[in-house]
C-alpha cells in the first residue's frame, strides 16, 4: 500500500470518529443554536427578558417566521454556492500551474 493511500485511510477514519464519538459521549445533551444561547446569556446579565434590536429582513417581508425546511434550503444554496466559488478558484489555480509548468517544460 503507497503512503499517500495509508494518509488518506487514516484520514478518514478520524474523521468517522470526529463525527461518530460525540453522539455515544454527549449523550443527553441539547444541541442548540447560537442564537438562542446568546439570547439565554443576555437574559442571565441583565436579569431582563432580551428584546432583539430589529426584526430580520426575511420575516418583514412575508409577515412572520420562515420556516425550518425554508431556513435549511436557504443555507444549503448559501452553502453551495460558497464551495461552488471555492472550487471554481482552486481550479484556476490548478490549471494555472499545470500551464506554467508546460511552458517552462517547453523553454
Amino acid at each position: 500500500m503507497s503512503k499517500t493511500k495509508k494518509i488518506v485511510i487514516s484520514l478518514l477514519i478520524i474523521a468517522v470518529l470526529i463525527a461518530v464519538i460525540p453522539l455515544f459521549t454527549l449523550k443527553g445533551a441539547e444541541f442548540g443554536g447560537s442564537d438562542d444561547a446568546g439570547s439565554k446569556v443576555v437574559s442571565e446579565i441583565t436579569g431582563t427578558e432580551y428584546k432583539p434590536w430589529f426584526k430580520p429582513v426575511m420575516e418583514t417581508w412575508i409577515g412572520g417566521e420562515l420556516p425550518g425546511e425554508v431556513e435549511s434550503l436557504l443555507f444549503c444554496v448559501q452553502t453551495g454556492i460558497g464551495v461552488g466559488v471555492i472550487a471554481f478558484f482552486m481550479g484556476r489555480f490548478v490549471e494555472r500551474s499545470k500551464i506554467e509548468k508546460e511552458k517552462n517544460k517547453i523553454q
